[in-house]
């Protein structure tokens, strides 16, 4: 196996007497001995320059490539694992939050005779934003299974700043002293408060579900199918239900407190999921030609 840089066509690597049967995973550790500063993870190996990364599941003998194969390298810089990059990202929304709904004197600095008890829609905000992310810590600790074991350290750096740019950004608006309940009053927010939790049920059970295909550490690929929970039903029309939750949870939350910067984060959201749920949907119809025919990528029947 000959290995080149992907951008010079340099090679780094020859190896020498690889078996046949060697997976890329295998191919990567060969690679990491020459080179210890490029652990596995940081390492994408393609067929071609410009290609895909290759899984390290894939084996030698399956590729397209002859009794010596050509295979480039791309370093992706420092990584850091999935769990730690999910911890960092939800972690900071769930303090940020505190920070603004207990109105710490250098946030507003208003007078006294603004610091009013807040409407009671302020503080079930606050319960539904908690709520949200302290279930995707617990998620991220004991439910979901990665099929990528890293990410690359820049792409955190931009998510936080997303996330947690966001988060103060919403709850500014929220808990200030001046901020305007919804115009329907508390029929809005019972709706709202509902949809807020049916849509958060059906996201954990989607996440389940999901997970329990990889009960057995596998990372190949598998259909996703609705199971005996109700909320899991989603799945006879959609791809990736759990986005479809997530954006209904976003919209109630916007519903619920009625607040621009939460639409605009929600309307941000969806445009992001579509993008995954599309690329997901289209991976799945590729890879299974029984992919069932009715599903959409996010939104059932249209979109």
């Amino acid at each position: 196996v000959e290995i080149l840089d992907w951008k010079t066509k340099q090679q780094l690597c020859f190896l020498d007497k690889v078996e046949p049967h060697a997976t890329i995973g295998d191919i990567r550790l060969m690679f990491h001995k020459s080179y210890p500063q490029w652990y596995p993870a940081r390492q994408s190996i393609r067929l071609d320059p410009k290609g895909k990364s290759l899984r390290d599941e894939e084996i030698l003998q399956h590729l397209p490539v002859g009794t010596t194969a050509t295979l480039y390298f791309k370093d992706l810089g420092p990584q850091i694992g999935w769990t730690m990059v999910f911890l960092t990202e939800y972690a900071g929304p769930l303090f940020i939050y505190f920070l603004f709904y207990f109105r710490m004197p250098f946030v507003y600095g208003l007078d006294d005779k603004l610091t009013s008890n807040p409407h009671p829609v302020v503080n079930l905000a606050c319960i539904c934003h908690s709520f949200h992310y302290i279930k995707r810590l617990i998620e991220t600790i004991f439910v979901h299974r990665f099929s990528h074991g890293t990410m690359p350290l820049r792409s955190i750096i931009k998510n936080c700043f997303y996330y947690w740019g966001f988060a103060a950004w919403i709850a500014y608006y929220i808990n200030h002293p001046l901020y305007t309940p919804p115009s329907y009053g508390q029929k809005q927010i019972n709706f709202a408060v509902i949809m807020f939790l049916i849509c958060e049920a059906g996201n954990f059970s989607i996440h389940v579900a999901l997970s329990d295909l990889r009960r057995d550490g596998s990372k190949i690929h598998k259909i996703p199918y609705p199971t005996k929970n109700p909320f899991t039903w989603l799945f006879f029309f959609v791809t990736c239900p759990n986005y479809t939750y997530e954006v209904g949870a976003w919209i109630s939350f916007t519903i619920m407190t009625q607040c621009v910067p939460v639409g605009l984060f929600t309307f941000l959201c969806f445009i992001q999921m579509t993008v995954w749920a599309k690329d997901k949907h289209y991976t799945y119809i590729r890879e299974f030609k029984d992919y069932p025919s009715l599903r959409m990528p996010i939104i059932p029947f249209l979109l």
